[in-house]
């Protein structure tokens, strides 16, 4: 099991390596908007495109690779005040509806995704099916993430969250 640890971190790791590149990159494609707009009043069209480019991987692909289960939202005030139990089949049946629905639409989506090579970005002429293939990556590491969730929630492994504090604002 050590190994598959330590391949699982070192896949982990790599994927935060990707994370901050795409944020550095959208930060200094933002500053140089920013500084040629406003300093040089010459305004740069492509830097809006790699920014958006790069907001929507970082978005989806932190949400696939990047965040714990821990860091998910959850609407926790009915089932912070369940059993284990029934805490654990809210966990199997809210995993199970969404790797349905992920699995329905799969199909879809990659039909969509493969459509979209037919469009180009204004600036940079990028087909737009680059930009979307993040979204069937991320369904499918959803679907992973929650058939696991599942199957420890159903062998008692589930983990609970501890009880929400209503007056912690944070």
């Amino acid at each position: 099991m050590t190994g598959w640890h330590a391949a699982w971190h070192w896949l982990r790791r790599r994927a935060e390596n990707v994370f901050v590149a795409l944020l550095a990159l959208m930060f200094v494609s933002f500053l140089l908007q920013i500084g040629f707009r406003y300093l040089l009043n010459r305004p740069l069209g492509w830097t809006d495109e790699v920014t958006v480019l790069c907001w929507v991987w970082v978005v989806l692909w932190g949400a696939a690779f990047i965040l714990s289960d821990s860091d998910e939202i959850r609407f926790d005030i009915v089932s912070s005040q369940v059993s284990p139990l029934i805490y654990r089949a809210f966990t199997v049946s809210s995993s199970l509806a969404l790797i349905v629905l992920f699995l329905i639409s799969l199909p879809a989506t990659w039909d969509y995704v493969l459509f979209m090579k037919r469009e180009k970005s204004a600036y940079l002429g990028m087909r737009f099916d680059y930009l979307y293939a993040i979204y069937p990556i991320f369904a499918v590491a959803l679907i992973v993430r929650h058939v696991r969730l599942a199957w420890r929630a159903l062998r008692g492994e589930g983990d609970r969250p501890p009880p929400s504090d209503p007056g912690d604002a944070r």
